[in-house]
């Protein structure tokens, strides 16, 4: 039965996608910005609720209360990485516009790569690591003011169920160059939607929104540490399931 609705929620994603893109890139000839950020939510929006219809995943989120307030409220999220469904999930659940910070090779995926380019998003090119940075603190900046919020996964990559990846401090680095405060943010999306499968399986997906953390006087690993601490210690309390109990 999962695999039966890990296929109609493929084919749900595939036979939307394809329009909406196109409806999106014709938009941006005259539409940019804000509308047509919310244009792309509501696909998103699309995805989340097929997976609730078809693969039975239900979302539970606590922390909203946490949320800056202010339409130019800054704030820098750093997500807990375990799968694609909170790429989809975080931008339906947040009250502004949110911007990626994202490897370029995205951009020239058909249909979802080049309504993506369109939008106000952060791609960078690896390979220039330096010149990258400075790319993402300037462009950030920018966005900050216009109150688009920044996500970032500090892990870099998705992380199986139970596992912590290396932690970067690149999401901090840019929160005290500009002054914004990071929210750290847990997710439990490989419960049901793990990393690189194609199969999913239903269930609940908690998304626990912390307290934001000033970033002024800090150091950026030193403030990542608080972050990692946050993210992990929450991630053992939303699913101690997956985490062996600690050896004392």
């Amino acid at each position: 039965m999962s695999l039966l609705r890990s296929i109609l929620h493929t084919l749900w994603m595939l036979v939307t996608v394809i329009p909406w893109a196109l409806i999106m890139l014709v938009a941006s000839l005259w539409r940019r910005g804000t509308p047509l950020w919310w244009m792309a939510v509501r696909w998103l929006g699309w995805a989340v609720s097929g997976a609730r219809v078809l693969l039975g995943i239900q979302v539970r989120v606590s922390g909203r209360e946490n949320l800056p307030l202010g339409e130019t409220s800054p704030a820098i999220l750093l997500v807990k990485h375990q799968s694609t469904f909170e790429t989809f999930l975080m931008p339906t659940l947040m009250p502004h516009p949110l911007a990626y910070v994202f490897k370029k090779e995205l951009l020239y995926v058909p249909f979802f790569g080049w309504a993506m380019g369109r939008l106000d998003m952060i791609h960078i090119d690896r390979s220039q690591r330096a010149q990258a940075f400075n790319k993402v603190v300037a462009q950030g900046k920018r966005l900050l003011a216009q109150g688009i919020w920044i996500i970032m996964f500090p892990e870099g990559t998705r992380t199986p169920r139970g596992q912590k990846g290396q932690y970067k401090s690149g999401g901090t680095r840019l929160a005290i160059e500009t002054g914004a405060p990071v929210i750290p943010i847990a997710v439990t999306s490989a419960k049901c939607w793990p990393r690189k499968a194609f199969i999913k399986h239903p269930g609940v997906v908690d998304v626990s929104i912390g307290k934001p953390i000033p970033s002024a006087g800090r150091q950026p690993d030193e403030l990542m540490r608080e972050v990692e601490a946050w993210i992990e210690a929450e991630m053992r309390r939303l699913d101690p399931e997956a985490y062996p109990p600690a050896q004392g």
